[in-house]
């Protein structure tokens, strides 16, 4: 499948071809209804998921609730495994979409917004209604933690907002903003999981973190938390995060003991939740893998948990390429070296952009520094699900010609303004939503001299 709207406009090369190409095959690996429909599988009255069967004899109710951005997906397939035995549903998701047995409502993302907030309420609703004789199929997917948006006791939406917007801002990595989100919510941290019991849970996870951590993706709505009220306070503190003073009072209150704990391992509310996971980064650079190798080239995937400030991992990405091109490690062009992971972007400028415009831009410095014309070669990066931070590209691909102004790019850098300079070399990478989200996928192709 073909998710690159624009490949005709930035292919060209053999290299470019190849690098696109992986890209198309990374996403569609993703694909929401392609994971369940490998996972999920109704055989009379008896579902199986994953590893584990439910006989649906011993369920008056099966609900689907949960979102994200790639919740459409799941909850589609779900209802075409079910049908009508889907009693009712909701998903709260970035875009509308019609569905026979379950509401889909349009929340806000990276931001939380009103009507996220209603959609969640509905939802919440649904699963504390739930009882023993409920089978609730919980959507957790990349995004969740900002679509699904229920403030906790004594906290507005506008608190919920400013704080993340400060957070987005900071540089702070995925697991340290969902420590304060979990912390801010009636839904996340578990309580997705605790609102349901005594119902019997299925978390259907797809995940857009490094290292697939269940309490992390979405912000872990049906996964023990091991985080805290402190760790949350720790984050604004290290960040040098001005929160709003009801978000510091509750967070403060949690800490001494006032509040209580997000459910740990071993609390009841797990006592009949199962996750299983549909799909991850690694199984898109797995794809992406595949494509090249079809197509003649060495590969290697240097790593599926690359995090950090972007255009400092671009750096080393573009030293692995010049690696390989004089030394022939750690492979042999004609090569592809593949990524994934998650980077970050501290904000001080005034510009557009987002991680891996950046990392492109920073790369594309590197590569016309450091051997313009003396090889062949392609970094192709995005964000799989079709939106790159702030912006309506998914990434931007770049070679050794990229950067005619080295001095131009930097300061472009210096002020988080990368979509415009690769915008105006017709570099961006658009796919619009992909319906999926397992996080920043790279590729790196390496032509023989």
């Amino acid at each position: 499948m073909t998710f690159v709207r624009n490949a005709a406009a930035l292919g060209g090369s053999e290299a470019r071809e190849t690098a696109l190409a992986c890209l198309d095959a990374g996403i569609d690996a993703a694909n929401p209804e392609r994971v369940v429909a490998d996972a999920v599988t109704l055989d009379g009255r008896l579902l199986t998921v994953g590893d584990d069967s439910y006989d649906l004899r011993e369920f008056d109710d099966v609900l689907v609730l949960g979102g994200g951005k790639a919740g459409v997906g799941v909850a589609r397939a779900l209802e075409g495994v079910l049908g009508d035995r889907v009693t009712d549903g909701v998903v709260v998701v970035p875009d509308a979409a019609e569905l026979a047995r379950v509401s889909v409502v349009v929340g806000d993302h990276p931001v939380p917004s009103d009507r996220g907030v209603e959609g969640t309420r509905r939802l919440l609703d649904l699963a504390e209604a739930a009882d023993e004789r409920t089978l609730v199929l919980a959507v957790v997917t990349g995004g969740g933690s900002a679509l699904l948006a229920a403030p906790a006791e004594g906290v507005s939406l506008d608190d919920l907002r400013r704080t993340t917007d400060a957070l987005l801002d900071s540089g702070a990595e995925i697991r340290e903003m969902n420590a304060v989100r979990k912390h801010l919510s009636a839904i996340k941290g578990g309580r997705l999981a605790r609102a349901a019991a005594p119902a019997t849970v299925v978390g259907l996870v797809l995940s857009d973190v490094v290292g697939d951590d269940l309490s992390v993706i979405a912000s872990g709505p049906t996964a023990p938390d091991e985080t805290s009220y402190a760790d949350a306070l720790d984050v604004l503190d290290r960040y040098d995060i001005d929160a709003p003073a009801a978000v510091r009072e509750r967070l403060e209150r949690g800490a001494a003991g006032g509040i209580s704990e997000t459910p740990r391992e071993g609390d009841s509310a797990f006592d009949r939740v199962r996750n299983v996971l549909l799909g991850s980064n690694f199984s898109s650079l797995d794809a992406a893998r595949n494509e090249a190798e079809t197509r003649g080239y060495d590969t290697c995937i240097l790593s599926s948990r690359v995090r950090g400030e972007s255009r400092e991992a671009a750096k080393t990405h573009a030293a692995v390429a010049e690696e390989a091109i004089f030394t022939g490690n750690p492979v042999s062009p004609p090569a592809v070296v593949l990524s994934g992971g998650e980077t970050t972007v501290t904000v001080r400028g005034d510009g557009t952009g987002g991680p891996n415009q950046e990392f492109a831009l920073s790369a594309a410095v590197e590569f016309a520094t450091a051997w313009r014309g003396e090889a062949d070669v392609v970094l192709a990066c995005v964000d799989t699900d079709g939106r790159d931070g702030g912006t309506d590209v998914a990434g931007a691909v770049v070679d050794d010609e990229t950067v005619d102004d080295a001095a131009a790019a930097r300061a472009a850098l210096a002020d988080n303004n990368a979509f415009s300079y690769l915008d105006a070399r017709d570099a961006v990478v658009e796919t619009g939503p992909t319906g999926t989200n397992v996080n920043d996928l790279r590729v790196l192709v390496v032509e023989d001299e």
